[in-house]
């Protein structure tokens, strides 16, 4: 099914399609991994909405993306119960730990790290979201624990992929 069938599919759901914009921006990010402004233009003339409206909703919340993010997004939640469990301080470890700044991308493209309003899981105080996971209680070792497993993960799926690239009997 082409993005433009599962976004009318979706816009099937809603008696006024403003209303589909957010299911239309999900549909079309997983598609490109990002909304350039293309994509939006796009997403706006499927459902026949105004273009400001797809551009106000895909700029207003962190969740969408205008601009290319890495493999892993890590989102690390800066409001105020997290900001008191130490975020910020976790925030200077990570940009330490990846050699990047908040809002950058390490060169290999892995990381994307982001600050963000609230993730609104305050009872797992620091919290940071990685792609859909959240993962609480963070502290500097499980930060560490959580970029090695990350980095192993794409570790692992580069060499399933090397592997069954090579022909039968090698």
């Amino acid at each position: 099914m082409t993005m433009r069938e599962r976004i009318k599919e979706a816009a099937a759901r809603y008696p006024d399609q403003r209303s589909a914009i957010m299911p239309a921006l999900l549909i079309a990010q997983r598609e490109h991994g990002h909304l350039p402004g293309q994509v939006l233009e796009e997403v706006a003339d499927i459902l026949g909405v105004e273009r400001i409206w797809v551009y106000e909703l895909a700029t207003f919340y962190t969740l969408f993306h205008t601009e290319p993010v890495g493999m892993f997004h890590l989102q690390l939640c800066d409001n105020v119960s997290c900001m008191l469990c130490g975020a910020e301080d976790l925030l200077k470890h990570l940009e330490t730990a990846l050699a990047i700044r908040k809002g950058d991308t390490t060169p290999d493209g892995l990381f994307t790290l982001s600050s963000v309003e609230c993730l609104g899981a305050c009872e797992m105080a620091p919290v940071m979201q990685v792609g859909d996971d959240y993962h609480g209680a963070l502290d500097v070792a499980r930060i560490d624990a959580l970029l090695d497993n990350l980095r192993a993960t794409v570790g692992r799926v580069a060499s399933v992929e090397h592997a069954s690239a090579r022909p039968p009997g090698e």
